[in-house]
């Protein structure tokens, strides 16, 4: 029957199943989303007209341009969301969001009179998506000459995407049971019915608190001895765990002060800001916490063994040994990606540890990437009942986790997660190999793109490094893992599977 003036916009565009009917709650909070962009991008363009530069028009452009096509969107979708979302919305919203925030974040750095960028869209959208998904990756040579409005604008792709991730992992992805995360299911994530029914309410206490501690960060910075510029862009990608700097030397650009103030407030972004609102509402004690207890405990024998190491190799001092060990094991760990010093220069011990540290992430619920701690709690759980098991067969071997019985569907959810995870690992070294990258290189490139670390290993991605220099192909290879890293793997690979599509 062809269709009329009166049928409605998803009559006119019904593709079966996942027809506009099951879209227009996902794009029309995608067009929201982009609005809220849109405002941000006023802020860089007002700090390069104070500076007299001319990328105030770029930011400008770029918001107008984000600001008309969210209008579209948004009105074109408009539709009631009191009701929440379904499993299914929720899994094509996360990385449709994440994607279209990532491309119109890309356009006022295009159109930007940046040389680096200009007219490259390949480098703008890896600037742009290594931003938002918080993983400090950088194409840009020469940070300390840079325009304010550019550092500004990546330090706020940072900031977004960091409470971007809390309030996912929060919401959405326990609801969805991705990787053993339905360990921390809240009111707002009940797996049963709809997504975000409730999220208002913690989304709130959540934002509060994340913006108090920014500010205290910023600060702080300033009164470390930064500029009241630099100590804004470097708060917003600490607590963010996002890793981009004002500076080419990245924190070692700063003193010892503003180096311990860094480590303080990285650590703090690996640790769930969930527990901070109950700090505040004085309903549990942080410490009291299974995985924030594990997260502690491994990033102080880290650091202590490290810093040990370091001074009686007499490499440095004890201060200083403590002081770079410290702050680049909390770095690499919370997948934030500020360096202080090149750290591969240490020898090929410290080479070794640092990629094994490039994995383990920080806790659920943070701003950090990587595997997770709480994974790891798991895996050793399961691994130590298999070999009691194997000792004693006839045994019976509870697996308990925070003094509680793991449940089945979280174990396999998590076996299953790593397995995806190094198999994801295996097939972006083999692609960036192919794409004429040596191993160190394409290995470390792998685990810092899927883990949302930032800088890799080697004299090219190393900490005094960039991937400037690498090819365009390899770029967008790397941009689309750390978007698979960041939303942990299944929520995006799901939308690959034509069975999802179908009902």
């Amino acid at each position: 029957m062809k269709a009329t003036a009166s049928q409605s916009l998803h009559e006119r565009l019904s593709l079966g199943p996942w027809s506009p009917p099951h879209l227009r709650p996902v794009l029309h909070i995608v067009g929201r989303m982009l609005l809220a962009l849109a405002t941000a991008m006023l802020l860089p363009a007002i700090a390069d007209l104070a500076a007299d530069n001319p990328d105030w028009r770029a930011f400008l452009l770029g918001s107008g341009v984000t600001f008309a096509c969210a209008a579209a969107l948004t009105y074109l979708t408009r539709c009631k969301l009191s009701g929440g979302l379904t499993l299914r919305q929720a899994f094509v919203l996360t990385p449709l969001a994440w994607t279209a925030i990532a491309l119109f974040g890309a356009l006022p750095l295009y159109i930007s009179d940046y040389a680096q960028l200009r007219d490259n869209f390949t480098n703008a959208f890896f600037e742009s998506m290594s931003g938002l998904t918080t993983t400090g990756s950088t194409v840009i040579v020469g940070l300390d000459a840079a325009p304010p409005g550019i550092l500004l604008w990546r330090a706020l792709l940072q900031w977004l995407g960091g409470i971007g991730i809390v309030g996912v992992a929060i919401a959405i992805l326990p609801a969805l049971g991705v990787g053993g995360m339905q360990l921390f299911r809240t009111e707002s994530s009940d797996r049963s019915e709809k997504v975000m029914p409730r999220v208002r309410e913690i989304a709130t206490a959540i934002g509060l608190v994340y913006l108090g501690l920014t500010v205290m960060c910023g600060v702080l910075y300033w009164l470390a001895g930064m500029t009241p510029f630099e100590a804004l862009v470097h708060g917003l990608t600490t607590l963010s765990t996002g890793g981009f700097s004002t500076s080419d030397s990245s924190m070692g650009n700063f003193g010892p002060a503003a180096q311990w103030v860094g480590t303080v407030f990285m650590l703090a972004g690996g640790i769930p800001f969930v527990l901070y609102v109950r700090i505040v509402r004085r309903e549990r004690d942080i410490l009291r916490n299974t995985q924030v207890q594990a997260y502690l405990g491994f990033l102080l024998a880290m650091s202590l063994g490290l810093a040990a190491w370091l001074a009686l190799s007499g490499r440095y001092g004890v201060e200083e040994a403590l002081r770079l060990a410290a702050f680049n094991v909390v770095s690499v760990v919370t997948t934030t990606g500020f360096a202080t010093t090149d750290y591969s220069l240490w020898g090929n011990a410290a080479i070794g540890i640092f990629f094994g540290l490039t994995f383990v992430g920080g806790c659920t619920g943070s701003t950090s990437g990587g595997i997770k701690i709480f994974r790891f709690e798991v895996m050793v759980t399961v691994l130590r009942s298999y070999l009691r098991q194997l000792i004693y067969p006839k045994g019976v071997f509870r697996r308990m986790y925070a003094g509680r019985l793991l449940p089945e569907d979280v174990v396999a959810s998590v076996v299953v997660f790593f397995a995806f995870f190094f198999a994801c690992y295996s097939a972006v070294t083999i692609l960036l190999m192919a794409l004429d990258l040596d191993f160190l290189t394409s290995a470390s490139a792998a685990v810092t793109a899927l883990a949302n670390v930032g800088p890799g290993l080697g004299p090219t991605i190393g900490p005094a490094g960039n991937f400037a220099t690498i090819p365009d192909a390899a770029k967008w290879v790397l941009a689309f893992g750390m978007l698979l890293g960041r939303l942990e793997l299944f929520t995006v690979l799901v939308l690959f599977f034509p069975q999802f599509w179908r009902g």
